[in-house]
């Protein structure tokens, strides 16, 4: 397995707007389901930090993951701006392979 977590901290007041885009139905999940070697994501929310959340996105290996990011890019961009314009700051933490 490949796992991707982004952290992000969100704009005041656009908190459930981040929540849709990201979460379980939002556009994000519903473009990695388009393609092979997708495994799922979770969008969790800092508990002391209510403007803070991270992303998890499981792969089953990064080869997927890549083919995903070199065939997905215009969409990728295009979901990725509305995302931006939700957070005052995005950070891939990092990249794991799981043993």
């Amino acid at each position: 397995m490949f796992v991707v977590v982004w952290e992000y901290e969100v704009r005041p007041g656009s908190e459930a707007a981040f929540s849709a885009l990201y979460g379980a139905d939002g556009d994000w999940v519903a473009l990695f389901r388009e393609h092979a070697g997708y495994l799922g994501t979770e969008l969790l929310r800092d508990a002391g930090a209510d403007n803070r959340f991270v992303t998890i996105d499981r792969w089953r290996s990064q080869a997927a993951y890549e083919a995903f990011l070199a065939t997905a890019k215009a969409r990728y961009a295009q979901i990725d701006a509305r995302g931006d314009a939700l957070t005052t700051a995005e950070r891939r933490i990092g990249w794991y392979s799981g043993t």
